[in-house]
């Protein structure tokens, strides 16, 4: 037979009676009427064709069918009451998998300085950060949420911006700069080394300018192409040729003069990480935590 929620309901009837061999104390325990028992048990005997229970008016004692369903129902009953203390006792936790990806510069600026306090904070968490260059495809890839720059909003997706505006800037070393000239445009990159990006084995960067409204593109080619800062960051510093670094990765070589600027006008800010996530699902809990936490470090209300 196929086992009911009124059959359930009934069983923990049964036991309770059982236990007590009465039904008014059964009764007590379960906050219902002695009578409300008593048709629920016969509703149970019915259906099983079984008695379960010797009724006089002196006491109530469970049969040999009785007795063998009171061995095998306690211990399913008593599970399902710890389940059910566990979740009362951490209502209101997340508990689950987040699986999360961004690129390098969102990961250890935005997501590590909170990620850790979050996982010893929330303990039933488990999180997969993967770090991609690239905005994938939040659903058909199975990412709950990713951390990229603002503009990159995609439909229908929600977007919390989690950090201040971003730069890119063209850098080089004094000796290169006075070696080789400095640029005053864009379109004079071509005439340079410089240090190749690739976000992936198929995807070489552009280096993007904006200034008064005009929007350039700028393929460069030069001794070395890679993805990796201690690279292209050390063969600018080494005079190799010029590199187009996130502002912040440079700060420090900039303000000790080992890199020097150069096309700062045509170096516009722009929109900061912002965290996406699929505007038609449910925020679950644990992103919620998440989210509340990036929010709070970051100082964005």
């Amino acid at each position: 037979m196929t086992l009911s929620r009124t059959d359930l309901a009934e069983l923990a009837v049964f036991a309770a009676v059982a236990r007590h061999r009465s039904f008014s104390k059964a009764a007590l325990e379960l906050g219902v009427s002695a009578s409300a028992l008593s048709h629920a048990l016969k509703g149970l005997e019915s259906r099983l064709a079984v008695r379960l229970l010797n009724r006089s008016t002196r006491a109530v004692v469970p049969t040999e069918a009785g007795e063998r369903l009171l061995a095998q129902v306690l211990p399913t009953l008593g599970q399902l009451e710890a389940a059910l203390a566990e979740l009362t006792r951490h209502a209101g936790e997340p508990v689950g998998r987040l699986r999360l990806c961004a690129p390098r510069a969102a990961i250890q600026e935005v997501l590590a300085p909170v990620l850790i306090d979050y996982l010893v904070r929330y303990p039933r968490m488990q999180v997969e950060v993967e770090e991609l260059e690239l905005m994938p495809r939040l659903i058909e890839d199975g990412y709950d949420a990713a951390l990229f720059y603002g503009d990159l909003l995609p439909q229908e997706m929600i977007s919390v911006p989690l950090g201040p505006q971003q730069r890119y800037l063209v850098v080089g070393s004094p000796d290169y700069l006075a070696r080789r000239g400095t640029p005053r445009h864009p379109s004079d990159l071509r005439q340079h080394d410089c240090i190749g990006y690739r976000l992936t084995p198929h995807h070489h960067y552009r280096w993007a300018f904006a200034a008064e409204g005009e929007l350039l593109e700028i393929e460069v080619t030069g001794p070395l192409t890679t993805s990796t800062p201690a690279l292209y960051l050390g063969a600018a510093e080494a005079g190799l040729g010029l590199a187009y670094c996130h502002e912040g990765e440079v700060f420090d070589a900039l303000a000790s003069g080992r890199l020097v600027s150069v096309l700062d006008d045509w170096s516009p800010s722009f929109a900061g990480f912002n965290l996406f996530y699929p505007g038609r699902h449910q925020l679950g809990q644990g992103l919620r935590a998440l989210i509340d936490m990036l929010k709070e470090y970051h100082r964005i209300r």
